[in-house]
Order: structure tokens, then sequence, then C-alpha cells
């Protein structure tokens, strides 16, 4: 099984002299194609850097990041742009749907920006939609949709351009507990179907649905371990 994520030894160092702050420590970190990993910490502890890196919208400063097998310190900025936009799929505690657009057209912005051709991109949308259970309010716009709809919309966005990784930062931070466990369970499906996923969560029982818990604490991971029996059949043990 090939690895997604390779982090080898990476730090991340914000300020000099007094106001030096060592964000990550010299992280190893790999993560196999499939595998649904949660990562904890404490406020300070280094997750939302991680997550950061791990999305190419900061870079290490030492230390190697290959994702899907591409070295991401060889990439300059258009190559990273390109990289995130085909490789990964973000989706955020606040949705970052654009207000006054309908969900099909917020789910096909990716593949506006990769000049995918309109006839393949309504096909994608559709798709997509379907996936997250909401081909039927592909003409709403946000504010027609209920959080946790809205937030499906934007799993639809990160999955439309079939990346190797999603990243969820606090996707249920701002939900209710019936539209969290509508997310956990989508997420939940697209494990199954062989997504690698890394969620960013505070909350132990939205952790305990991923496959394997990373724990950091003052930029060094203290805890990796794996949650039995929520590996897709083959990826993990």
């Amino acid at each position: 099984m090939s690895a997604v994520i390779a982090l080898d030894q990476v730090t991340k160092r914000y300020g000099h002299g007094e106001t030096l702050v060592h964000a990550l420590r010299g992280v190893t970190l790999n993560v196999e194609r499939g595998e649904y990993v949660a990562v904890m910490g404490a406020s300070g502890s280094g997750k939302s850097t991680l997550m950061n890196i791990l999305g190419l919208l900061d870079s290490p400063t030492s230390g190697s990041y290959l994702l899907d097998g591409v070295d991401a310190g060889t990439l300059d900025e258009d190559s990273q742009s390109l990289v995130r936009n085909r490789r990964i799929g973000f989706v955020f505690q606040s949705f970052n749907l654009i207000p006054r657009t309908t969900a099909a057209a917020n789910v096909e912005l990716p593949l506006v920006y990769a000049k995918i051709p309109k006839a393949e991109r309504r096909r994608r949308v559709a798709l997509a939609l379907a996936q997250v259970g909401l081909e039927d309010r592909a003409d709403h716009q946000p504010n027609q949709l209920s959080g946790g709809q809205q937030q499906r919309v934007a799993v639809a966005r990160a999955l439309v351009t079939s990346p190797s990784l999603l990243l969820a930062d606090e996707p249920t931070g701002n939900l209710d507990s019936r539209s969290t466990a509508d997310v956990l369970d989508l997420l939940d499906l697209l494990h199954a179907a062989g997504r690698t996923i890394v969620l960013i969560t505070h909350e132990d029982e939205v952790a305990a649905r991923a496959g394997r818990l990373i724990r950091l604490r003052d930029g060094d991971i203290v805890e990796d371990t794996v949650l039995k029996g929520r590996f897709v059949e083959g990826v993990g043990a």
C-alpha cells in the first residue's frame, strides 16, 4: 500500500529570538492510501500548522513532505496551486461556500479553475452531489440549505476533482448533533469506498469514527493509535 502522506522530520518555526515559536518539532508521519486519520491536540499543539502543511498552504522550515509521491519542496507556487486543485480536497468548519450561488456552482468551482470542459464539469458535479445525497438540491443557494446540507455541499466540492487526499478541519464544529451525525456518516461512507481522510477535531466522539488517532502536544506526536475495526479491509490492521 503506497503512502499518500509521507512526512520526514518536518519542523515549522515562526518568529525570531524571544518571539521564536516551534510549531512542529521534527514530525515524521506516513498515512497510507485509504486510511481515515483523526488529529487531536490542545490549542497551540501544532495541529493547524500540520494541516496547513499537508494542504500545501504553508511550507516546512525543514524536513520533507511527499504528497502522493510528489515532493512538495520541489514545487513553485503555481505547481503547488495545481497540486492542491487536483490532489487535495478541503472541508472547513465554516463551509466556505459562495453566497447567492447555487450548490452546483459551488461544487463546480474547482473544475473551473482546472479548466475542465463544461459538459464534463456538469457530469462530475452531478456525480459529486449524488455522492453526498444532494442531487435534488443542486439549484439551492447556501441560505436555502441547513448547516448539515451546506457542509455536504462542501464535501461534494472537495470530492469533485477525485483528489488523493481529503482534509477536513473541524468539519462538524458549526453543526448541531443531528447534522454532525449526518456528516460523520458521510465520511464513513467515503472511507469505506477507499478515500484517504485526515480530520482535525477536538471532539473525542468525532475522532472515534476514524481508523487511527494522532495526538499532538507542543509540536510533537505523542500518540499514534490504531482504533480497531475502523480500517478499510486490506488497508490497516
